[in-house]
């Protein structure tokens, strides 16, 4: 058995899938983005049960109701981890259970993007039964002990996320609702409404692009809905494109922003250039006389 190195060109042949999540405001639209993708290789991951912006849609969905569900579909795209014992989920003991309830995983084959709509509901149903498990009770009184709870719901959800993310030849993508709240220095901030606060920064870490729809105005005050991609925006939404072919606004078109990502890469000497500030707009440095010298 030779060295399993992975060469450059085995690498760039590989069909990989772009992992990312929406995140934008209730009635922005995100379900609605389902209209921008090809409903024949598409498949719906209905949380919501919000399918009326999509009445007419000729693609497939499933329904999970329970958090069990969503682990069990999740093995069911993904596969087994081998690195998991046969008692954890998403291992091939887990996986092979699901296959005799659910059948040949090869009727996935037609479907290249998952659409999850939405995280924030996988979050709600995963803490729902992370309060029913033994974590979530002290070992003293018995009683209820909501932070063996939050930190179960953490794991979980990291879990389930990972193991969609590890889903190679697909493209997964998780919509969510973006809240938007006052700080305590009188700041406008956003976040991702997602039961406890470990998912939430972890996230960003996990997926290749994290987007904020949202409503940007035009030079003439005329407001319209957009994409937002760029880490470094002057709205301060949650937002990362890790293909770095995005511009910081984009249409709001899944599909041929999909498309974009999927075009060849800029060689890394254009990606990677530095622009330094301008001295007239760069701090300016302390003179002699201020350092007391």
């Amino acid at each position: 058995m030779s060295l399993p190195i992975i060469s450059a060109d085995q690498r760039s042949a590989e069909k990989r899938g772009i992992k990312g999540c929406i995140f934008g405001k209730s009635g922005i639209g995100k379900t609605s983005l389902l209209w921008t993708l090809e409903p024949e290789s598409t498949l719906f991951f209905d949380l919501e049960a919000g399918d009326l912006a999509i009445e007419g849609w000729t693609g497939d969905s499933i329904r999970p109701k329970t958090w069990q569900e969503c682990r069990d579909f999740a093995v069911f795209i993904g596969g087994p981890n081998p690195a998991l014992r046969e008692d954890q989920p998403y291992s091939q003991a887990h996986f092979e259970a699901v296959c005799e309830r659910f059948g040949d995983p090869v009727e996935l084959a037609k479907y290249e993007t998952v659409f999850i709509d939405s995280i924030t509901v996988a979050g709600r149903l995963c803490f729902q039964w992370c309060k029913g498990q033994p974590q979530a009770f002290s070992e003293r009184s018995g009683k209820p002990d909501m932070r063996g709870a939050y930190g179960l719901h953490g794991q979980e959800m990291i879990a389930w996320l990972t193991h969609l993310q590890h889903t190679r030849n697909k493209n997964i993508w998780f919509v969510g609702i973006l809240d938007e709240r006052i700080d305590d220095f009188n700041r406008k901030v956003f976040a991702p409404q997602i039961e406890g606060s470990k998912t939430g920064l972890e996230l960003p870490g996990i997926v290749d692009q994290v987007i904020s729809m949202a409503e940007v105005t035009d030079d003439d005050g005329n407001g319209y809905r957009a994409f937002i991609n760029h880490t470094l925006n002057p709205w301060g939404y949650p937002s990362k494109d890790r293909s770095g072919r995005l511009e910081m606004i984009e249409e709001p078109h899944l599909g041929r922003l999909m498309a974009k990502i999927h075009t060849p890469v800029k060689p890394a000497v254009e990606r990677l250039e530095f622009g330094r500030p301008s001295a007239s707009t760069a701090d300016p440095q302390p003179s002699i006389e201020s350092e007391g010298v």
